[in-house]
């Protein structure tokens, strides 16, 4: 008889998400009346701006809870369309915008669409822990490529090149980046579009923090807008999430050359249907009208951006580079000669404080702050690291 509990399908081996693992964790000590302060998730404090949130209600009330096509509302994709002119320089049409559940299924959807089992895809790392999983579920191999904190983690081109072999089918690449907050500078990525056109490879350019930077000298590039070659060969993808304070709503869309397009809509049709319809209505509200509210959230980020690196700089035995962007502050905390796993888990139990370890990030002996929250928040917390790390010298 046939052991049904075999592993057997790509993704019946997937691991879990740890951030959401850490998030629920420190939830659970909270509930049971625990002082826990959580630096974890990668979710905003703010709430989803009034404005969008009565576009959706006045969607429900108008009647618009039926399907729309799979791939998303054509008046949302029109509006996708002069979002990505206006703002990124990326020219595209309403055929080549697919709209999702979350910018993570837009990720997943492209990859899925493009790989499987004998291709490759390249990963800088410290990387965003879902994106091998997401390779890992086509049957693709993943590759993954170091980057260093001196050279703003950003890739190195020459490595890159190097990097790539005849089986290699697609580039990851994450600015601003979750988990560093690096922001890739145009020259690098002008060397990495030479190389990705050279070797005839696909870029899927995650920039789901491009409204999230903060320093003039460091602004978001949008790698398909540099030209026309690299334009054929990019896949760009972003969401509602982060942005505009709309975790929870989970809408995220993408544009890709139309070859994949069409491969990308076929495999949601089969899996997820259409994002929820009213929550579209709504998304065509926050690209149009929301601007004032998202700066707000930015100038709040950047002052709190500020204060965490001042604070976490000055804790001997810690390392970090001042990021640029999205809301992460990543922490090399190696000098104290525990695994990322065990000082994160002595950090909650000692101190009630809940953070990232980055193993499964590729980035060991790092650990991952999320300043998505209040600066009264920030303070205590990182009173709190720096007293658990003087208690390990």
């Amino acid at each position: 008889m046939q052991d049904l509990q075999q592993l057997s399908g790509f993704m019946g081996g997937l691991t879990p998400s740890a951030t959401l693992a850490i998030a629920a964790m420190a939830k659970s000590m909270k509930q049971q009346g625990m002082d826990v302060l959580s630096m974890s998730a990668g979710e905003p404090d703010f709430d989803t701006p009034a404005v969008i949130k009565q576009a959706c209600i006045d969607a429900i009330n108008q009647g618009k809870v039926y399907y729309t096509p799979a791939s998303g509302l054509l008046e949302l994709k029109k509006a996708i369309v002069e979002k990505f002119a206006a703002e990124n320089n990326i020219k595209t049409t309403v055929e080549q915008i697919v709209i999702a559940p979350g910018a993570k299924f837009s990720v997943f959807s492209a990859v899925a669409a493009l790989c499987g089992p004998g291709d490759e895809v390249i990963i800088p790392s410290p990387y965003w822990l879902s994106y091998p999983e997401m390779v890992k579920a086509t049957g693709a191999e993943v590759v993954t490529l170091p980057t260093h904190p001196e050279a703003n983690y950003e890739i190195d081109p020459a490595e890159l090149a190097a990097a790539i072999t005849p089986k290699t089918k697609l580039l990851i690449l994450c600015t601003p980046s979750n988990p560093t907050g690096a922001v890739y500078r145009k020259s690098t990525l002008e060397a990495i579009a030479k190389v990705a056109v050279e070797k005839n490879i696909m870029v899927l350019a995650d920039e789901i923090y491009e409204k999230l930077v903060y320093d003039a000298a460091h602004p978001h590039v949008s790698i398909a807008a540099l030209n026309d070659d690299i334009a054929k060969l990019t896949i760009t993808t972003n969401g509602f999430s982060k942005t505009y304070s709309m975790t929870g709503w989970r809408l995220g869309y993408l544009t890709a050359p139309l070859w994949l397009t069409k491969r990308i809509i076929a495999f949601q049709s089969h899996s997820t249907s259409n994002p929820t319809t009213f929550v579209q209505w709504a998304g065509i509200t926050a690209l149009k009208e929301a601007a004032p509210e998202v700066g707000k959230m930015r100038q709040a980020f950047a002052v709190r951006r500020d204060l965490i690196y001042s604070l976490v700089s000055q804790i001997k035995g810690v390392k970090c580079i001042r990021p640029q962007g999205a809301f992460y502050l990543l922490c090399d905390i190696s000098s104290f000669g525990l695994s990322s796993n065990e000082f994160c888990k002595q950090l909650l139990e000692k101190e009630l404080l809940a953070v990232i370890p980055c193993a499964c990030f590729g980035a060991e002996g790092n650990i991952r702050l999320s300043y998505a929250c209040s600066e009264a928040n920030i303070r205590e917390a990182i009173s709190r690291l720096a007293k658990f790390c003087d208690s390990l010298r």
